[in-house]
C-alpha cells in the first residue's frame, strides 16, 4: 500500500515510529506536511497539493497527526482526502470534536459516558456562582484547546479561581471549569483504541510538584490491565467521536471511572514504553485491513 502520514516532520517521535513499522511490513510510506499542502477547488475533481505536486490520487491510506496550532487547517485537507476516497484513520469530524474539549464532552453527556462535573461560561459577572455549582474550590480550569497538560490549572481557592477565570474571560480565552477529583491522587489512565480494539493501557502518575499526570510533564507510567467498564469507555468515546486511532484518558473517582478527554493523534513514545507493545504496528495493521477495502 501507499501511505501518507500527515504530520510537520520525521523528527516527531510517534510519526518515526509508525514510519518504522510501515516500511517493515513492506510499504511506501511519505511524510506530508499538511501545512504545506493546499486544495484547490472548482474543477471537475478539487484537487490537493503539496507545494506544486499533485498529490490527489497518490496514496491508498492517510494517518493524520495533526497539531493542535493547525487543527483547522489539517482537519480541511483529511476531509478533502476522504472525500476523494482516500481510507483515514481519523475522520476530519472526529479530530476537529476531539481537539474541543467542550465538543468532546457534550458528545459523551449525550451518550451516557461518565465524565467529571463540568461547567463553561464566557460570562464574568457571576464567576463565584459558577464556581459554587462545582461545589467550590479547588477546582480544575482548562483551556478548551490545551495539549499534553497545558493549561490546566488547579486553583485550590475561591480567590485564586476567580483571579485566574477572570483573567481567562478578559483575554477571550475559551475555558472549562472541573471539579477536581481529589482520590485520584494526580492519577490517570491512558487508554489506546485502534479500530474497534483497546490495544494499550497504562497509569499515569503525576510529578510530586506537579498535580497533572502527563508524560510530557514528567510522570511516572506503568502498565495496567483496565477494567471491564474502562474499556468499554474508550471503545465508545472512540467510535462517538468518529475516530479510528484514540488515546482516551480517565481517572478513577468514588463514583467510577470518568472520561477527561479525547486524543486523536495520541503520542507512542509514552505508552510503547510502559506496556512493551507496538502500538505502531497496530495502527499499521489497521490501515492494511481497511485502506484496501475502502480504495476497492
Amino acid at each position: 500500500m501507499d501511505i501518507a502520514i500527515l504530520s510537520v516532520s520525521l523528527n516527531v517521535h510517534s510519526t518515526k515510529r509508525i514510519v518504522e513499522e510501515a516500511q517493515k511490513a513492506g510499504h511506501y510510506v511519505e511524510l506530508i506536511d499538511h501545512t504545506k499542502c493546499s486544495v484547490k477547488l472548482g474543477d471537475e475533481k478539487p484537487q490537493i497539493y503539496l507545494g506544486e505536486e499533485n498529490v490527489t490520487d497518490e496514496f491508498d491510506a492517510i494517518i493524520p497527526r495533526i497539531g493542535a496550532k493547525v487543527t483547522r487547517h489539517g482537519a480541511a485537507i483529511v476531509k478533502q482526502f476522504e472525500m476523494n476516497n482516500v481510507f483515514s484513520t481519523a475522520r476530519s469530524l472526529g479530530i476537529t470534536r476531539a481537539r474541543n474539549k467542550v465538543r468532546t464532552l457534550q458528545i459523551m453527556a449525550r451518550k451516557g459516558i461518565p465524565i467529571p462535573e463540568t461547567l463553561f461560561s464566557i460570562n464574568p459577572n457571576n464567576i463565584g456562582e459558577q464556581i459554587e455549582l462545582l461545589g467550590g474550590p479547588p477546582v480544575i480550569i482548562k483551556l478548551q484547546e490545551g495539549t499534553h497538560g497545558s493549561g490546566v490549572i488547579l486553583a485550590e481557592t475561591k480567590k485564586s479561581a476567580k483571579s485566574i477565570i477572570d483573567t481567562f474571560y478578559k483575554m477571550d480565552t475559551s475555558i472549562l471549569l472541573q471539579k477536581y477529583i481529589e482520590e485520584a491522587n494526580g492519577e490517570d489512565i491512558r487508554i489506546i483504541v485502534v479500530g474497534n480494539k483497546v490495544v494499550a493501557s497504562m497509569k499515569r502518575i503525576s510529578d510530586l510538584d506537579d498535580f497533572r499526570s502527563n508524560v510530557h510533564r514528567g510522570g511516572e507510567t506503568e502498565a495496567i490491565e483496565p477494567t471491564a467498564k474502562e474499556q468499554f469507555i474508550a471503545l465508545n468515546a472512540t467510535k462517538y467521536l468518529g475516530l479510528g486511532v484514540a488515546g482516551v484518558d480517565l481517572m478513577r473517582s468514588k463514583k467510577g471511572a470518568v472520561l477527561i478527554e479525547v486524543n486523536a493523534s495520541p503520542g507512542l513514545q509514552g505508552i510503547e514504553g510502559a506496556t512493551g507493545i507496538n502500538v505502531a504496528k497496530h495502527i499499521i495493521q489497521f490501515v492494511e485491513k481497511n485502506g484496501r477495502r475502502r480504495r476497492k
